[in-house]
C-alpha cells in the first residue's frame, strides 16, 4: 500500500494520473493525492471519464481483461496491485485448470473479490455460512478454495471446514490467499485485547481490514472506538478507564497514529 501511495505521488504523475478505485481508505492521505492533482473514479466502469494518460490499478487489482482494455484505448497502466492479491489471481485460474470448481470467501462487492472473479467465466463467493446451501445447491462436487486477503483467518478456516462437509463436495482444495501482515496484526490486536480494558482503531471508515480489526475487539467484549483521525476521541470514553491499546489499519500514515498516541 505504501509502495503504491509513493508511486502515485511521483512528479510525472501530478496532475496526469488517474486512480480506479480507492488507493487508500485513510481520508488525509486521499485529500493529499486530491490536492497533487490526481483523479479518482470509482471503479472501471468509468473509463470514459478518464481525462489523463496514466492509469493506476490499486492495490486491491483488476481483471486481466481491463488492464488489456485500458492499454487498447491509449493509457499508460500503472498496475500497483499488491503481490500477494497477485498470487491470488494467479491461484483461482490454476484451480480452475485442474478442473476445479472456483470459490472465494470474502464480501462480493469487495473490489478485491470483484477483480478475483473478473477474469472466470463461473464463480461463487462465500461471504457468511448463510451462502452455504446456496453453494450446496450448485452441485459441484470439486472445488477450489480462495480468500479474499483481508479476512480473517479463523472466519475463512471455519467456513472452509462446512464448506467440506457439504452434500456432494468430493475434494476441497484450499489456499490460505490471507496475507500474512493481516494475519499478524490481526494476531497482535487479539493479544493486545487481553492486556487492556479499551481499544482505539484508527482508519477509513471504509477500510475493510480495519473494521476487521474492530471486530476482534468485540469478541474479545471490551470496548472499541473506530477512528479516522485524533479530532474524533471523546473523553467520555476514557472515564474509569486505566489501560488502552491502540491499532490502526494498514494504510493509516504513521503521523495519524502518533497524534492519536500523542492526544
Amino acid at each position: 500500500m505504501r509502495n503504491a501511495l509513493k508511486a502515485a505521488l511521483q512528479e510525472k504523475n501530478k496532475g496526469e494520473l488517474t486512480i480506479a478505485g480507492q488507493l487508500v481508505h485513510n481520508p488525509q492521505t486521499v485529500k493529499k493525492l486530491l490536492d497533487y492533482g490526481i483523479q479518482m473514479i470509482d471503479n472501471f466502469s468509468s473509463i470514459n471519464k478518464i481525462k489523463t494518460k496514466r492509469v493506476m490499478i490499486t492495490a486491491h487489482g483488476a481483471p486481466k481483461k481491463i488492464k488489456t482494455l485500458l492499454k487498447k484505448e491509449g493509457f499508460t497502466v500503472e498496475d500497483a496491485t499488491c503481490p500477494l492479491v497477485s498470487k491470488v489471481h494467479k491461484t483461482i485460474k490454476n484451480m480452475v485448470k485442474k478442473g476445479l470448481y472456483p470459490v472465494v470467501i470474502g464480501h462480493p462487492e469487495h473490489v478485491e473479490v470483484k477483480g478475483i472473479r473478473g477474469d472466470l467465466k463461473d464463480s461463487f463467493v462465500v461471504f457468511n455460512e448463510d451462502d452455504l446451501s446456496k453453494l450446496e445447491n450448485l452441485n459441484k462436487k470439486r472445488l477450489g478454495i480462495v480468500s479474499q486477503t483481508t479476512n480473517e483467518p479463523e472466519v475463512v478456516e471455519k467456513l472452509v471446514e462446512k464448506i467440506k462437509a457439504l452434500k456432494n463436495v468430493e475434494y476441497v482444495e484450499f489456499a490460505n490467499t490471507v496475507c500474512k501482515p493481516t494475519r499478524d496484526r490481526q494476531k497482535a490486536v487479539d493479544e493486545l485485547a487481553k492486556e487492556v480494558e479499551m481499544m482505539i482503531v484508527i482508519g477509513g471508515y471504509n477500510s475493510s481490514n480495519t473494521k476487521k480489526l474492530l471486530k476482534i475487539c468485540e469478541k474479545r467484549n471490551i470496548p472499541g472506538h473506530h477512528i479516522e483521525n485524533s479530532s474524533e476521541l471523546k473523553k467520555e470514553w476514557f472515564k474509569d478507564i486505566k489501560s488502552v491499546g491502540i491499532t490502526a489499519g494498514t494504510s493509516t500514515p504513521l503521523e495519524v497514529i502518533e497524534e492519536v498516541h500523542e492526544k
